[in-house]
C-alpha cells in the first residue's frame, strides 16, 4: 500500500497538470460513471492529500475522495490523454495535461461533511504544514500497544506504512515492542520530527531511503540499490550499525524487519514477543457503507 509520501506526491503532480481550470471526467471503466457525468467540465480547484486520503475539490462543494489501497495505481502525463489502459476508475484531463486512476479501495463523491467525517478518523499528518503532533503524542504516551503497532495505526498518525515504521523505530534505536506509555514524550516527539523529515525526502526523490550517507557502503553520490533501507526487507543481513543479524515477525498484519541489538530496550524485540503483540493491536471504528476505514 502506497505510504504518505506518495500520496503527497501524486497530489502535487496532479495539482501542476489539473488545478485550476475546467476539466473533462469520464470513467471508461464504468464504475464511476455517474460521479464522472456529475463532475464533468466544471472547474477543478484544489487537490489536497491528507495521509493516505486524497481530495479533489469541484466548483459546487462538491468532492472525490480517494484512497488507493493495496491495488490502486495513478498515471499522469501532459497532453491528451491516451487510450486508457486497464480498468480505469477515473479520467481526468484539462488544458495541461490528464490523470487516469485504476484499482482504487475507493474513488467516491462526498460533501463537505463527509469529507470532515474520514478526516476526523485519521490522526495528523506530519506532511501538512497544518498537522500538530500533540494529539499523536497524548495518544501514544496513554497507550498499552506496542509502539509498532501505533505508528501503523492511522487513526494515531496518518501517512506512516510498513516501510516507515521499520526503518523510523531503527533510526531511533526503539523496541517495535515497547509500549507506547513506556516512551517518554522527547521519544515520541523525535520520532514525529524524523517522520517529517523522511516523508519529505521521500515526497521530493519519489522514492524512500532512510539510511545516512556515513551509514551506506558507498557514502558518496547517488544510493544505489540495496542502500537505502536499515532493516526493511534485510532479513537475515548484517545490521548496517552494529552487525548483528536482521529479524522479522508479523506485527499488525504485516511484516515488522528490526534489529534485536539496536532495539532491544526496553525490551529486547523477538519473534515471539512481537507476534504476541497482535492481539492487542487496536481495533478499527466500523464505518458505513460506501466509505473505507482510515487506512
Amino acid at each position: 500500500m502506497p505510504e504518505g509520501h506518495t500520496i503527497h506526491r501524486a497530489a502535487r503532480i496532479q495539482r501542476g497538470l489539473l488545478a485550476g481550470g475546467a476539466v473533462r471526467v469520464d470513467s471508461p471503466q464504468g464504475r464511476f460513471a455517474h460521479g464522472a457525468a456529475l463532475l464533468d467540465g466544471r472547474e477543478l480547484l484544489a487537490i489536497d492529500a491528507y495521509g493516505k486520503h486524497l481530495f479533489y475539490a469541484f466548483a459546487g462543494d462538491v468532492w472525490v475522495h480517494v484512497h488507493l489501497g493495496l491495488f490502486g495505481k495513478f498515471r499522469t502525463g501532459t497532453g491528451e490523454p491516451p487510450p486508457p489502459r486497464g480498468a480505469v476508475r477515473m479520467r481526468v484531463s484539462g488544458e495541461r495535461g490528464w490523470m487516469t486512476l485504476s484499482g482504487p479501495t475507493a474513488c467516491d463523491l462526498v460533501d463537505d461533511n463527509e469529507r470532515r467525517l474520514i478526516l476526523d478518523r485519521i490522526g495528523p499528518d506530519p506532511l501538512r504544514e497544518d498537522a500538530r503532533p500533540a494529539a499523536a503524542i497524548a495518544r501514544i504516551m496513554r497507550s498499552a500497544a506496542p509502539i509498532g503497532v501505533l505508528l501503523m495505526d492511522q487513526r494515531v498518525v496518518a501517512g506512516i506504512g510498513n516501510v516507515y515504521r521499520a526503518e523510523l523505530l531503527f533510526r531511533a534505536r526503539i523496541s517495535p515492542a515497547a509500549p507506547g506509555r513506556s516512551l517518554a514524550r522527547a521519544q515520541i516527539l523525535a520520532l514525529w520530527k524524523d517522520a517529517r523529515m523522511l516523508l519529505r525526502d521521500g515526497e521530493e526523490r519519489g522514492r524512500i531511503v532512510t539510511t545516512r550517507p556515513a551509514d551506506r557502503p558507498h557514502p558518496r553520490g547517488a544510493v544505489r540499490r540495496g542502500e537505502q533501507y536499515y532493516v526493511y526487507h534485510r532479513t537475515g543481513q548484517p545490521c548496517r550499525i552494529c552487525g548483528s543479524t536482521i529479524e522479522r515477525a508479523a506485527m499488525a498484519a504485516r511484516t515488522l524487519y528490526f534489529c534485536p541489538v539496536c532495539q532491544s530496550e526496553p525490551s529486547r524485540p523477538s519473534s515471539r514477543t512481537i507476534a504476541g503483540m497482535r492481539a492487542r493491536s487496536p481495533k478499527k471504528p466500523r464505518v458505513a457503507k460506501g466509505h473505507v476505514t482510515a487506512s
